[in-house]
């Protein structure tokens, strides 16, 4: 009898779990099927259970939620708050809340929760329902979002066209640089740091006759032995120009002699870009009629330089002990003096040749050098020369045969110059694109993800709902607006469209003004310690100066470290009134001093901080406009000080003038 009770006993038991187990699996199912986000979470701020919702509004799977404490994913919650949040539950049974939950990318979602307490078999527990809360004011304020995304694209657009102007500048300084080289009477090659041709005009083709089934190039074994075979030595050739070492900060000149009895002046030089060495620049000239003129002298001797001297368009003279003692008449007319003016015992060479690249050392054959000289007018030329040794009057001197190549000099002039603008403009270009990328990347993301749950949820969600996605929308927007404001503030200055208006100023006043507006960007973070050592009466341009202070100041705060103090120090000193800020934040590496004030620079120490590359940049102008100066001195690690000296002994009455 006993064991049958038994029997029942157990039956009765196991009827019940399976009950409670059928409630357990019912109730799960239904809480995995509620839209809104629903957790289980204990005392401690663990998470017991997340449904399905849940997972979707987190992006994280059930099982990483619940290895997860609500803190995970609501920061706002730590453990302090949240006892205090569970007390009030126990007491009030239920309560409402609004908080941000961080999902799995770190994007922040606005949510609405609802706590309630429970207890069951002696373990306590509460509920969380959760709402996205969404921002609406309305379509009004929508529509204001979209209005000022569009002015946005507006001003990107006209962005966009100054970049299109820009580019069509750097082709037509292309094309202007082509045609230079192909108008040259030289040959022009031009390589590239690693030793490779990137150009050549056709003048370099005709005067070595290349080909058209050659590749010029210096990997190309082909395109070398070519060259080889065209000069008498090609192992000189190979030292002197194939192999020659880009690096060199060296101006080379030597002659190459053909097998077909013409003669080269082959010329050398580093192309420099910011100081750095970017390659080479090859410059070609045939001096065959030189070494012509200077065997036919030779063997006039006797009878003096002759008629063949005199009716040239080549350049003749000779040298000795740095004194003239023939010239002909075409070296006459390039110098602008009279045949007896230059060979007098008292007209001195140096007052006529300034400057002299050295002579190359190819034993007894002629030596190639450049000379320029000044004339009489002031003007400056350059000479391609070929020098050789000739006995005259019964003593060695040197006879030098000459073209003129200031045109080929001013040409190559220009080719640097195109070239170095063509690199600048493209390197402009390539930061200002990245620099949008960067800055715009952030707001616009946060634009489109507002305005896309706005869009899809207009007509359900309350005004309440709708507030902190606007207010994404609006903060996102000032900060586009702030950039191009930026952007478009540092086009008027640099196209001199701001007026300089000193008027007289209340300096103290205005510095304690801004120091207050400047402070409330740091919350307290960061103290600004204004010392105004200055009482002198000042006329300075206020909406200038603003601008200046303000940039400064700003760069102080964002790169100092937290709890730190920045230093306002205003001085009277000798040449006006100074204005000193100095932090302690990470400092400008040395390097990156030379091009500081330069647009869309930055330190490369600067890592993810935000910023345009402006802000100095306008900060020197705008000093300019003054007529004052700026300085800076930094070390990595320990800060920056930067001090801007503007002139203030301006009376009124220079004013009105």
């Amino acid at each position: 009898m006993s064991n049958q009770c038994i029997s029942v006993q157990s039956n009765s038991k196991e009827i019940s779990r399976q009950i409670e187990l059928n409630q357990l699996q019912l109730t799960k199912a239904l809480v995995d099927r509620v839209p809104d986000a629903t957790l289980c979470v204990g005392a401690d701020g663990k998470i017991l259970y997340a449904n399905d919702a849940t997972c979707n509004l987190t992006k994280y799977s059930r099982q990483e939620l619940l290895s997860k404490k609500l803190v995970d994913i609501e920061p706002d919650w730590g453990i302090a708050k949240w006892l205090k949040y569970w007390q009030k539950s126990q007491q009030e049974g239920s309560l409402n809340s609004t908080s941000y939950y961080r999902t799995r990318s770190g994007q922040i979602v606005p949510v609405e929760v609802v706590i309630n307490y429970a207890e069951e078999r002696n373990r306590e527990f509460c509920y969380l329902f959760v709402k996205e809360k969404v921002d609406e004011t309305g379509a009004i304020k929508v529509q204001e979002g979209a209005t000022k995304i569009i002015e946005t694209n507006q001003h990107l657009r006209q962005e966009v066209w100054q970049l299109k102007q820009i580019e069509t500048q750097l082709k037509n300084s292309l094309s202007l640089l082509q045609s230079t080289l192909e108008s040259t009477a030289n040959g022009i090659v031009a390589l590239s740091y690693a030793g490779e041709i990137l150009s050549y005009n056709q003048k370099f083709i005709d005067m070595w006759q290349v080909p058209q089934g050659v590749k010029l190039s210096k990997k190309c074994p082909h395109s070398q032995r070519f060259f080889e075979n065209q000069v008498k030595d090609p192992e000189a050739f190979r030292k002197a120009v194939w192999e020659a070492p880009i690096e060199s900060d060296n101006e080379t000149y030597d002659i190459l002699e053909l097998i077909d009895g013409r003669t080269f002046a082959h010329h050398s030089k580093p192309h420099l870009l910011a100081g750095k060495i970017i390659g080479r620049v090859w410059s070609i000239w045939d001096i065959s009629e030189f070494n012509l003129l200077t065997k036919e002298t030779l063997i006039d001797k006797e009878n003096g330089l002759g008629a063949l001297a005199e009716t040239t368009q080549a350049i003749i003279f000779i040298v000795r002990d740095s004194r003239l003692y023939y010239v002909n008449s075409a070296m006459a007319a390039i110098a602008g003096y009279k045949k007896e003016e230059l060979l007098s015992d008292k007209f001195k060479l140096s007052q006529l040749i300034i400057q002299q690249t050295p002579k190359t050392k190819q034993g007894d054959k002629p030596q190639y050098q450049e000379i320029k000289l000044v004339n009489k007018n002031g003007e400056w030329r350059w000479l391609a020369c070929s020098v050789g040794i000739l006995q005259f009057d019964g003593l060695p001197a040197e006879l030098i045969t000459a073209i003129d190549i200031t045109r080929q000099k001013n040409a190559e002039a220009e080719v640097h110059q195109a070239l170095e603008q063509a690199k600048q403009l493209s390197e402009l270009k390539e930061r200002f694109v990245s620099m949008l990328c960067h800055q715009f990347r952030t707001p616009l993301n946060i634009v489109s993800f507002s305005a896309d749950l706005l869009k899809r949820h207009v007509h359900q969600w309350t005004e309440d709902k709708q507030l902190p996605y606007l207010a994404h929308i609006q903060l996102a927007v000032e900060q586009i607006g702030q950039l191009l404001d930026e952007i478009l503030f540092f086009g008027k200055i640099e196209a001199a469209k701001l007026s300089f208006e000193p008027t007289e100023l209340d300096l103290d006043q205005f510095c304690r003004d801004l120091v207050k507006q400047m402070q409330l960007t740091t919350s307290n973070q960061k103290q600004i310690a204004l010392i105004n050592n200055c009482d002198r009466q000042v006329y300075l341009d206020k909406k200038l100066l603003e601008p200046i202070l303000s940039n400064l100041l700003s760069n102080a705060i964002k790169y100092a470290p937290a709890d730190s103090t920045i230093e306002f120090v205003i001085a009277c000193v000798e040449t006006g009134i100074s204005f000193q800020v100095t932090d302690t934040g990470i400092g400008i590496p040395e390097r990156d001093h030379l091009n500081l004030f330069e647009p869309f620079q930055r330190g490369s120490n600067v890592g993810e901080i935000p910023g345009t590359g402006l802000g100095l940049s306008m900060v020197k102008m705008l000093v300019e406009v003054h007529g004052g100066s700026i300085s800076v001195v930094s070390e990595v690690g320990k800060g920056s000080t930067f001090t801007v000296v503007l002139p203030s002994e301006t009376t009124k009455n220079n004013l009105s003038n």
